[in-house]
């Protein structure tokens, strides 16, 4: 079996074309602006969704990383890869709001939940919210290395690049949160803690990496 040949001429081009438009955003071409935040914006989102686990919020913090991708392009490094620079950005933003929101009250329910009693169609959906869930308890910057890498499939080393930490220290934390998503699925009762359910727990691991 023939091995994967990294495509490097389109690699190069990319690169080459996101200088470009970079550069044109420098000198204050509000179309190469919007070109940018247009390639990035989903992806951002994703990001910011899946830190905060709160639409209106990730829109905020979506809007505001975007606001200082603009304001500091001078400051990114053309040598080094612009994607890991732009998601620590976006991941700054969200721990900024994470702690804006501990400072504000619970917000009051006006209507009551109402139990669902229509059978469940969708478990492999439900098991996905469940991770979302757990992704939101874990500490900050084991979510944030684990979103980098499994969300935006950044290498370790641009996660440590990215985050100033030292290699071993993120692939520490991506570990970590690993262990800690599934031991948070078994506290809540979504895989079983024996083996009793070992097809639960695989679907559950499964979830956990490709999330």
């Amino acid at each position: 079996m023939m091995s994967q040949v990294p495509n490097v001429t389109g690699d190069l081009f990319l690169s080459a074309s996101l200088i470009e438009l970079v550069n044109h955003c420098l000198k204050g071409d509000q179309s190469a602006m919007l070109e940018l935040v247009d390639r990035y914006k989903q992806r951002v989102f994703a990001l910011c969704f899946r830190m905060l686990g709160h639409r209106q919020d990730a829109e905020d913090a979506a809007q505001e990383t975007f606001v200082r991708l603009l304001r500091n392009l001078s400051k990114w490094d053309q040598d080094r890869d612009f994607e890991p620079w732009l998601f620590t950005i976006a991941a700054n933003r969200c721990r900024t709001s994470l702690a804006a929101r501990k400072r504000r009250p619970p917000p009051q329910s006006l209507v009551a939940p109402i139990a669902d009693r229509a059978p469940s169609t969708a478990g492999a959906r439900q098991l996905g919210e469940e991770v979302d869930l757990a992704l939101l308890r874990l500490r900050m910057e084991y979510r944030q290395a684990f979103m980098l890498f499994h969300d935006q499939e950044l290498s370790y080393e641009e996660i440590a690049a990215a985050l100033d930490r030292p290699l071993g220290t993120v692939k520490t934390w991506i570990h970590r949160a690993r262990i800690e998503l599934i031991r948070i699925l078994r506290d809540r009762g979504i895989i079983e803690a024996s083996g009793h359910s070992r097809r639960q727990t695989r679907e559950a691991q499964h979830a956990v990496s490709q999330c």
